[in-house]
């Protein structure tokens, strides 16, 4: 078979299955001697406190370090293809360049623009920045109210590289402009103001000592959120990693020993300026001590978290203040034995205390009212098993279930009216059209399956399936959360990697909401009545996604990407709908 007939054929296939449609997001390791490494994934061992890492070549360091190949799990995040818009931008890593710019423009006025640009002081520092920009016009033939939104990132950060560690700073600023178009109760006018607007800046700094010998790194994060409301929000966190590694013990053969001390302080703020006026303060410090002892692939990690939580929670509107303080202790423990690289047996217990903010509610469900509850969630325990491990090199699996008790599951249920008067001037989050988050306590039971398959150098395949389960206490089901989910996907480069396709499929399950029946045809007709279905239903769906990029110069390349190809303007909550099926192309020039 020849070289042409081998792309054909491969080209077909990668299309033509619907096992091959999603994207990794997850970085892979392949170690076959008959061709080059994909993409290298290095980082140190894991501390109590994960951090992402981001190490400089050995060029970069006069000392350089010596670095642990870690694994990465089988498993990816996915996102629908949303109103806002899910970037799918060909940023293919065995082609990754920290200057160019691409724009692309396409179908529902959907504009484009991202592009990064960096470069090394004499003094060794590397300087950047870099701007992101997406932005459609909506469903203006589903919906006669504006469904418009665009969003923008812009970052800088500086990168310098010392004798005994690396500093990073960087800072963003992002801006989501949209509308609260999910109305589905009652029927407003066309020219209905329903905007939304949120702007974020974070500030972070990071330090990372290249040797594990006590310190090991230090990372300061900060946020100041607000929104077209009044709503704001501050959050600042330090996190500090103490650890000592690869500790010989000359009783044990081939045993060696980690010790890790984590140690998190968090601080929250939120104040809301709608409806209750809620306002909130957090403080949490978390102490996180943990040892492993490892022989070769096997290990035994016992560990726990303490954590120290002070919360203040006031109502303006109803007069309620509350302060508390409460101490935690969760388990951590997790066994590995390896048989072999091929079978590799786990299991283990974990736990901890997560902050809810504002911030991160929007980025799960960005319809929420500008009037939040806020209360972390407590995971009491979670027990999970699994098998992992890797076959020839060509096959990456991990199966795993597990079940844990939690307090304060946080999940969204939908709004009524605010107000029941029959007028023409409401705000725009009085139409039934916003969600609020809700918290239960319960348990939840899991299983997951991840698959990577790499048959060749140039086409790899990737699986996942998630399913979930929960049984709350007060509440018979659980709002907006589907019981299954699953991706499929597959990456093909051919003609030496000038033309790189990409899939991406993403499926999920019905899902249970609650919502309103809205009308005024009651004995005062100025008056809305409205009753709530607990029951509802918010339809699955499946969601294909294709992307290419052909190199035209090396310095210049052209794209072609579209989204929900299957055309189903399905809804991801209730009353919000997604855009079908998009087309986007454009250019990207490097420099």
């Amino acid at each position: 078979m020849n070289k042409s007939i081998q792309h054909l054929f491969f080209l077909g296939l990668l299309f033509s299955s619907t096992a091959v449609f999603s994207q990794i997001k997850e970085e892979k390791l392949i170690l076959d001697r008959q061709r080059e490494p994909e993409v290298k994934r290095i980082e140190k061992k894991k501390t109590s406190i994960e951090a992402e890492k981001n190490y400089p070549p050995e060029e970069k360091s006069a000392n350089p370090p010596t670095y642990d190949i870690t694994n990465v799990p089988a498993s990816s995040d996915f996102k629908t293809s949303l109103i806002q818009g899910e970037d799918i931008s060909p940023k293919f890593d065995a082609d990754y360049h920290n200057n160019y710019f691409q724009l692309g423009m396409g179908n529902y006025g959907k504009i484009l623009a991202d592009g990064n640009i960096s470069t090394k002081l004499e003094s060794g520092m590397e300087v950047g920045g870099d701007v992101h920009f997406l932005s459609t016009t909506g469903l203006k033939q589903v919906y006669a109210w504006d469904s418009n939104q665009s969003t923008a990132n812009f970052g800088a950060y500086l990168n310098s590289y010392g004798a005994k560690g690396k500093l990073s700073v960087n800072a963003d600023y992002g801006l989501n402009d949209y509308n609260y178009y999910g109305i589905y109760a009652i029927t407003p006018a066309s020219n209905i103001d329903l905007k939304q607007k949120t702007n974020r800046f974070k500030v972070n700094g990071y330090y990372d000592f290249y040797s594990n010998d006590l310190l090991n790194d230090v990372r300061l994060k900060s946020s100041f959120l607000s929104d077209h409301f009044g709503t704001k929000e501050n959050q600042a966190e330090i996190l500090v990693n103490l650890s000592k590694h690869g500790v010989e013990l000359p009783s044990f053969d081939d045993v060696s020993f980690n010790a890790d001390l984590g140690l998190n302080l968090e601080t929250v703020k939120s104040d809301f300026d709608l409806l209750n006026k809620n306002s909130s303060q957090f403080f949490n410090a978390t102490l996180a001590p943990k040892m492993t002892l490892f022989k070769g692939k096997s290990y035994l990690m016992i560990g726990s978290d303490f954590s120290f939580l002070n919360a203040k929670n006031s109502n303006l509107v109803l007069a309620k203040h509350g302060q508390n303080s409460k101490t935690y202790w969760f388990p951590k423990a997790e066994l590995q034995y390896a048989a072999a690289d091929e079978f590799k047996f786990y299991a283990g217990i974990e736990g901890g205390l997560k902050l809810n903010t504002y911030a991160n509610l929007l980025e799960q469900n960005p319809y929420l009212v500008s009037d939040q509850e806020l209360r972390p969630t407590e995971t009491k325990y979670k027990f999970y098993f699994g098998l992992r491990g890797d076959i020839d090199q060509n096959i990456k699996y991990d199966f795993s279930g597990g079940f844990g008790k939690m307090n304060d599951i946080l999940f969204f249920r939908a709004n009524n009216l605010f107000t029941y008067d029959v007028d023409g001037n409401r705000p725009a989050y009085d139409f039934a059209n916003t969600f609020s988050a809700v918290y239960d306590n319960g348990t939840v039971s899991e299983a997951k399956a991840s698959v990577q398959y790499f048959p060749l150098a140039n086409l790899s395949f990737d699986a996942e399936l998630k399913f979930e389960k929960y049984n709350l206490d007060n509440n018979a089901n659980i709002f907006n959360k589907p019981l299954v989910r699953a991706s499929l996907g597959g990456k093909y480069s051919m003609l030496d990697k000038k033309l790189n396709l990409e899939a991406k499929a993403i499926f999920a399950t019905d899902q249970t909401t609650n919502s309103f029946e809205v009308n005024n045809n009651g004995i005062n007709p100025s008056i809305y009545l409205s009753s709530e279905d607990k029951n509802d239903k918010v339809g699955g769906f499946a969601d294909i996604n294709l992307s290419a990029e052909y190199k035209v110069h090396k310095k210049f390349s052209i794209f072609a990407l579209g989204n929900n190809l299957l055309n189903t303007q399905y809804q991801t909550y209730k009353g919000y709908k997604v855009l079908g099926a998009q087309f986007l192309g454009g250019v990207r020039i490097i420099f």
